[in-house]
């Protein structure tokens, strides 16, 4: 039997309107279809308004306002609490679901093992791609990037944007950490990395997987293929890193990042550096510094117990 999933999407501004009307009627379109969404909207009362009037007629969506903390985190928590399906998938508001997104989903928790499922997140550029910009850090616009796997198989943590776990075990694990993840335009974030870490914590031998089959299109925005939001992102991820180190330990925060590290982004300086021509040596100095400034924020976010509240943002 097809289990039942609400479909959780957070929004916190009116700048979104048009990708977050897309991403809602994506999930609409699903086949099978959904058994809800729920439209979080973080502290902005206006929009909240303005959700409800436009959705007053359709019946399996509920607008709700966040009622935990401020920031994406409580949203997300606010849309578990509230979910009546067995399954609790996550969507951002910029993402719009392929027609097979649900399809794909669903049909991995036949296995009682499978606490939780994963898809790709492929980028909408706003024209084209940057040159600069490696695939490899194609997370830093909440993307899939080169070293994530190209097949179904279990991972350490979902990317954000495209994620969904089993009710029950979200209630087990109090669900996210208001510690971490983005507030607004502070582009904090591992807040997802650190529940998966705590899923398997709560329920061990539980498989996390990932389907490349399960794919959304998340757009980005202008403002973040500019070097200055890279580097940004690239700092507050290693802060957030460390509040996930704190948490949980660093074993178990860095196991996938070393291996990405070592493995994957020298290939990427080296495959930069045979193709000059094409903008190569772009990217690969863009490797570099992605390396060093999340190298950074992770240092100095160890030497402070709570980066978020102790450390001013990077803006």
């Amino acid at each position: 039997m097809t289990p039942s999933v609400s479909v959780v999407i957070c929004a916190y501004t009116e700048l979104r309107w048009d990708d977050m009307r897309a991403a809602v009627a994506s999930v609409l379109a699903q086949t099978p279809r959904a058994h809800e969404v729920l439209l979080i909207i973080d502290n902005n009362p206006e929009l909240l308004a303005r959700a409800r009037t436009s959705y007053c007629a359709e019946p399996l969506v509920r607008v709700l306002p966040n009622a935990q903390a401020k920031g994406l985190s409580g949203a997300r928590n606010t849309g578990i609490l509230a979910a009546r399906g067995e399954i609790v998938a996550f969507l951002d508001d910029d993402a719009g679901a392929e027609s097979e997104w649900l399809a794909a989903m669903v049909g991995h928790y036949a296995d009682g093992a499978v606490a939780g499922v994963g898809g790709r997140a492929e980028p909408r550029w706003p024209q084209e791609r940057p040159t600069w910009l490696p695939a490899e850090f194609d997370w830093v616009v909440g993307c899939s990037y080169v070293g994530q796997p190209t097949s179904v198989t279990g991972v350490r943590n979902f990317i954000g944007a495209n994620m969904s776990l089993r009710r029950d075990i979200l209630a087990r694990t109090g669900g996210f950490s208001h510690e971490i993840g983005r507030i607004g335009t502070v582009p904090l974030g591992c807040e997802e990395t650190e529940l998966c870490i705590r899923v398997r914590d709560v329920q061990p031998g539980a498989t996390l997987l990932y389907d490349p089959a399960m794919r959304v299109r998340h757009r980005v925005t202008p403002d973040r293929i500019r070097l200055r939001y890279f580097v940004r992102r690239c700092y507050h991820e290693g802060l957030s890193k460390a509040v996930v180190a704190g948490r949980v330990g660093a074993d178990a925060a860095l196991s996938s990042e070393r291996d990405y590290t070592r493995r994957v982004l020298p290939r990427a300086v080296l495959r930069g550096l045979r193709t000059p021509a094409s903008g190569g040596l772009l990217r690969a100095a863009a490797v570099l510094l992605g390396l060093a400034v999340t190298t950074l924020g992770y240092l100095r976010g160890r030497l402070r117990a709570h980066p978020r509240q102790r450390i001013a943002p990077w803006n």
